[in-house]
């Protein structure tokens, strides 16, 4: 073996710990997507995330640091700020009428916070989150009175119609389409007021 080859072997590899910390987190909300907080072992992810359990440990501390992690980078708060209040009722309402499969990443969080939602374990941990990151930005949002009560039916009547777009497994066409989203539309224009 030449002395490259006994240095390369030698020197330590290089770490990208933020590479890292997101492939960790990708993999937990994969896994906890389709099996649920329950069912899903550390070294499930870290065999997903091509790390040791022993950086999952370093990184979140262990499963429940890291599902907090996970669940929280599922929100994504952000997004309202560019939603447009004038087109949002009409572009909200196309969206639910089109392709379930339009928005994969979008539709693994979903289901990752429903199998949250079902779970004594995690349904608290869920509860926080849901109201740091999508109630409470939702209400800022839409601004007003009574702001916190209409986010929370503006959440209840997008989850609904998302549940709806999930089980129907393909895209509304025709006439069913352009009355769908004329309806849809007038409901997310009166829970917006």
């Amino acid at each position: 073996m030449g002395d490259a080859a006994v240095l390369e072997r030698a020197a330590p590899r290089r770490r990208d710990a933020d590479a890292t910390r997101a492939a960790i987190l990708e993999a937990a909300k994969a896994q906890f997507a389709r099996s649920g907080y329950d069912h899903t072992g550390l070294r499930d992810i870290a065999a997903a995330a091509g790390c040791d359990v022993a950086l999952i440990k370093r990184y979140f501390g262990g499963k429940e640091g890291l599902f907090t992690e996970a669940l929280k980078a599922s929100f994504h708060p952000d997004r309202l700020k560019a939603w447009d209040r004038a087109t949002f009722p009409r572009d909200v309402a196309a969206m639910m009428a089109g392709s379930p499969h339009a928005a994969e990443a979008q539709t693994q969080s979903f289901q990752f916070l429903l199998r949250a939602a079902t779970s004594p374990t995690t349904a608290p941990l869920l509860n926080v989150a849901v109201q740091e990151r999508f109630l409470a930005p939702i209400g800022e949002w839409l601004g007003g009175d009574e702001a916190a009560a209409r986010a929370r039916v503006l959440a209840a009547v997008f989850i609904g119609f998302l549940v709806e777009r999930l089980i129907r497994e393909a895209p509304l066409t025709g006439r069913e389409r352009e009355v769908f989203v004329e309806r849809a539309a007038a409901t997310f224009e009166t829970v917006l007021k």
